[in-house]
């Protein structure tokens, strides 16, 4: 009897603890903020990862605390109404210090409640102000401003946003052929403009070519003709100062001697003496 009452003394002592440590302890595990709740009301400060005590009337909710990735996909159109599939992910945390406070106004589902709507919406805002062309080249600035516009408004409920990455763009079918159209058209335009380039290039080599042989030709021409020139005027005063020489040389004497040497012997057919011009000519013969 004695045994019996002492076992039933120590279950019952056992029974009580296990009672107390099942709702007056909680357990937060790593990576998890605690919300703790009394009656249903949120208390005004939460608890971290650890053993905690609390009262048998209060509730522990867990709340992940670390860096979260979610991928989305999303349709949106283009500042000249282009339709744009859009693959993305996002990365966010809460703010531990203020975790009990987006508890209270969003609960758990904050992601599905509060993050995705608005961010698909601030996707397609963004997207809205850029044509189709440009989307491509744009994405990180994209990104970038989802993701600051994003924050922004996410600051006041505690949740982090980390970055939003816009991962791909793609456009319908009949887009894609007519930008491929279009660049083919481009490099076409960029090759005929080359070969054009290269056309007047060799001609104006050639047109320079011909303009330097030409000049050359009539430097060889001028310089044959001022060579010409000089010659015959070297020669021009050779001769002259030859004759003048000649001439100081010849005396009256010297002629007569010249014309002597030159007569062959025999007399002339026809004479006339003094004032032939008024006396006829007569044959010698």
């Amino acid at each position: 009897m004695k045994l019996n009452k002492t076992m039933i003394v120590v279950i019952g002592i056992l029974l009580i603890g296990a009672l107390i440590y099942g709702t007056c302890t909680a357990q937060v595990p790593t990576g998890y903020t605690g919300i703790l709740t009394t009656f249903g009301r949120v208390e005004s400060y939460t608890l971290d990862a650890g053993f905690h005590f609390k009262s048998p009337f209060q509730q522990v909710v867990l709340m992940d605390n670390r860096e979260q990735k979610t991928v989305f996909k999303t349709q949106s159109f283009s500042s000249d109404i282009q339709q744009v599939d859009i693959d993305g992910s996002i990365n966010y945390s809460i703010n531990t210090a203020t975790a009990m406070n987006l508890y209270r106004q969003v609960g758990t589902s904050y992601f599905n409640t509060l993050v995705m709507p608005r961010l698909l919406e601030n996707t397609k805002a963004v997207f809205s102000k850029y044509t189709a062309e440009n989307l491509v080249a744009a994405r990180e600035n994209l990104s970038k401003t989802i993701r600051d516009q994003l924050a922004s408004e996410m600051e006041r409920y505690g949740i982090n946003i980390i970055s939003v990455s816009i991962e791909n763009i793609d456009f319908t079918d009949s887009f894609t052929d007519a930008v491929e159209q279009k660049q083919v058209a481009a490099q076409k335009k960029l090759q005929a403009e080359i070969e054009q380039e290269q056309k007047t290039m060799e001609t104006q080599q050639q047109a320079e070519r011909q303009r330097i042989t030409a000049e050359a030709e009539a430097a060889v021409k001028k310089i044959d003709a001022d060579a010409a020139a000089y010659a015959t005027k070297v020669k021009a005063e050779a001769e002259a100062e030859a004759n003048q020489k000649i001439a100081a040389s010849l005396t009256e004497s010297l002629i007569k001697w010249q014309q002597a040497n030159a007569w062959d012997g025999k007399l002339p057919t026809y004479m006339a003496g003094e004032g032939s011009t008024s006396l006829p000519i007569l044959d010698l013969k």
